[in-house]
């Protein structure tokens, strides 16, 4: 960690946020003394401080700690590079265009990376008037079940969540030029040819 780093950044984002040093101070119940210390790098807050101050400029603590907001890299805002995430903990279903750091449940997400459909993920697709018709055999139990079935195309996608003790079909609106994924519980993110 480089406190002096770190020291810009809380000072940046205190500006940014139109606090002075003595409304920040207050508000983490220290000194004025404490964050004109920190912000001119000859030390860092406490680590009882880190996640109020974190939560207070709107940012993960381990980037404050790097001392580094720097934005990602721009992407073309091509939906095909559409990322998911799931919570393990939760359930809840993330998704990204471009680059993140996404957590949930206090723990940061791997995003699911797509896998070659095998035998007991197969899905048959059938077009049946302007919809496609999905039918699986994947077990839809409570521990093991398709999370969801997304298709993402050029400029949008279009996501279906799927429960336990669903019934093996559904239907989804036909678009053309992009991907379909199924997601299962336990084994993950799947690529289904369409």
């Amino acid at each position: 960690m480089n406190t002096e780093q770190t020291g810009r950044l809380i000072a940046a984002l205190r500006k940014e946020n139109g606090l002075t040093q003595g409304k920040l101070a207050q508000t983490l119940h220290v000194s004025v003394q404490a964050v004109s210390k920190w912000e001119r790098g000859l030390g860092c807050p406490d680590v009882s401080v880190l996640p109020l101050l974190a939560e207070e400029f709107g940012v993960p603590v381990e980037r404050l700690l790097a001392g580094d907001l720097t934005p990602s890299d721009k992407e073309t805002g091509n939906m095909k590079r559409l990322k998911f995430y799931v919570c393990p903990t939760c359930g809840n279903l993330l998704t990204a265009a471009g680059p993140a750091e996404v957590h949930c449940c206090g723990r940061k997400l791997a995003q699911l990376v797509p896998q070659k459909v095998d035998g007991c993920h197969a899905v048959r697709v059938e077009p049946v008037e302007d919809e496609w018709y999905l039918t699986f055999d994947h077990p839809m139990e409570k521990g093991h079940f398709i999370r969801f079935f997304a298709y993402v195309g050029y400029d949008r996608y279009l996501l279906v969540r799927l429960y336990p003790e669903q019934s093996g079909e559904l239907r989804m609106p036909q678009m053309h030029g992009g991907k379909l994924y199924a997601c299962c519980s336990r084994d993950g993110l799947f690529e289904v040819n369409v």
